[in-house]
């Protein structure tokens, strides 16, 4: 889907995602020093937003021009501030270690690009910064409900390990964790992959 497509699904009052924050975003960013934040692909904002709250310097970035509306809406409602940045993440890149946080909260690409894309956010990450991703799993597919149902898209923590390979990070957290989900025929069980991995304060 391209922005246009995005800004169509996004259009309208209501938010199509819910505005609480990912359940995993608010476990592994507990006991972090406030900083900046940068949220990748951000949508409608809910995790920047929460983040702001938090006391986080917050920056969203996506593509759709319509989803940065509401989550400029959302912050304002929540009265917090938050940078929004309108750009297409494949080809949009943060500053060299400029963020103490950065988040990639369900962002699923082919496997080629997944793998430059989180390389290219890690570069981002400041002396000491943490690199969050959170992702339906590839064992989704057969074990899970929920996530894209194209095998391409979806990885699995050895997968990302293997992304951040090389670049001197530390993997703090490799996962695959379990998520509760309402759905039309009662309650899911979703699988997603977690990562945590932290830039050394020096090399």
């Amino acid at each position: 889907m391209n922005s246009e497509d995005w800004n169509q699904r996004y259009d309208g009052d209501e938010l199509i995602w819910t505005a609480t924050p990912n359940q995993f975003l608010v476990s592994e960013v507990e006991g972090l020093q406030r900083g900046s934040v940068l949220d990748v692909a951000c949508g409608e904002g809910r995790n920047a937003v929460w983040l702001a709250l938090q006391g986080w310097e917050a920056t969203g970035v996506d593509f759709s021009s319509v989803a940065l509306e509401k989550a400029a809406k959302l912050a304002a409602h929540n009265n917090v501030t938050a940078s929004w940045i309108e750009a297409d993440i494949t080809t949009w890149a943060p500053v060299t270690s400029s963020f103490d946080l950065i988040v990639l909260a369900y962002v699923h690409l082919p496997s080629e690009a997944r793998g430059k894309l989180h390389r290219t956010f890690a570069d981002g990450l400041a002396p000491g910064g943490t690199l969050l991703i959170i992702a339906h799993s590839l064992e989704n597919l057969t074990n899970g409900f929920g996530g894209p149902p194209s095998a391409d898209v979806l990885f699995s923590p050895d997968d990302v390990i293997s992304d951040l390979s090389g670049l001197g990070l530390t993997v703090e957290k490799a996962e695959l964790v379990t998520r509760t989900v309402q759905s039309d025929d009662g309650e899911k069980h979703a699988l997603d992959t977690l990562v945590r991995a932290r830039r050394p304060l020096s090399l």
